[in-house]
């Protein structure tokens, strides 16, 4: 556990330092106050955290990178995590909508989150690397392939009570309250995905499909804050998309399922 401890610690001061040093270089530098940052110096934020993090994790060996998993050619079980990401947007914003309504400094957290990653997004490719090509990697390596991997190891007889700690610890990670719900939730099912391959390919495959979809959305000129945005007023297709995303994933996890197989415990 102490382990899993650590390993969340670290992820943790290296996304303050990063943001500490480099808020304090744009003041130097620009004489603005740091609510001034512009789209670039939270990318040079995000990108600068995410890096140092995959240097630390590996040097330390907190996570070993191996290809053994790719080797294997589990290109099936690739293929149907990234259908069962697809699957999951229309679910997941409808999950969100049945809950009550942020208010108060969690309603302007998330509206500010929103906001940068808006700002971000509007970059292009650097926009696209923080946003879908790095988090994936970082996130997985460092819930999945440490600390989950640690939990594992801690209690391997209760492996889903660890699962769900591991996507706690996701969610609250995430600071901003409207996204905990679908973090957490997704949190199981990356868990679960890590638990049967022993690998976070199929994690960083899902996770990268899920933020990739946001960021087409985003370009393509959709930024739904709900889902009568996409579908209309008219309820009743709003439910007929819900059901219709349920037929991709659930299809999709059955396939992943079937697919998957238990080949280690050590992450690759």
């Amino acid at each position: 556990m102490y382990k899993a401890f650590i390993y969340l610690f670290t992820f943790i001061c290296i996304q303050f330092g990063v943001q500490f040093g480099v808020v304090a270089a744009y003041t130097l530098i620009t004489g603005q106050p740091s609510e001034e940052l512009s789209a670039w110096w939270n990318i040079a934020i995000m990108a600068g955290y995410s890096l140092v993090t995959i240097i630390v994790f590996i040097a330390a060996r907190w996570f070993s990178p191996s290809r053994s998993y790719v080797r294997s050619h589990p290109w099936a079980v690739m293929l149907w995590s990234a259908i069962a990401a697809l699957g999951a947007i229309v679910p997941s914003m409808a999950l969100q909508e049945l809950l009550p309504e942020w208010t108060g400094w969690a309603r302007e957290l998330a509206e500010s989150t929103e906001q940068q990653l808006n700002s971000i997004m509007q970059v292009g490719p650097a926009g696209y690397m923080v946003i879908a090509l790095l988090p994936p990697v970082v996130e997985e390596m460092v819930f999945r392939g440490a600390i989950l991997r640690a939990l594992l190891q801690w209690k391997p007889q209760r492996k889903w009570i660890m699962i769900a700690l591991s996507a706690a610890i996701f969610a609250l990670v995430h600071v901003n309250p409207a996204q905990m719900p679908h973090a957490f939730l997704i949190g199981l099912l990356l868990g679960w995905m890590f638990m049967r391959t022993g690998s976070i390919v199929p994690g960083v495959v899902y996770h990268w499909t899920n933020n990739s979809a946001a960021y087409a959305m985003f370009h393509l000129g959709h930024n739904p804050q709900s889902l009568s945005d996409l579908f209309g007023p008219e309820q009743l297709r709003v439910v007929m998309a819900v059901l219709f995303s349920l037929c991709i994933l659930l299809p999709a996890l059955f396939q992943l399922n079937m697919r998957m197989k238990n080949v280690s415990d050590k992450p690759r």
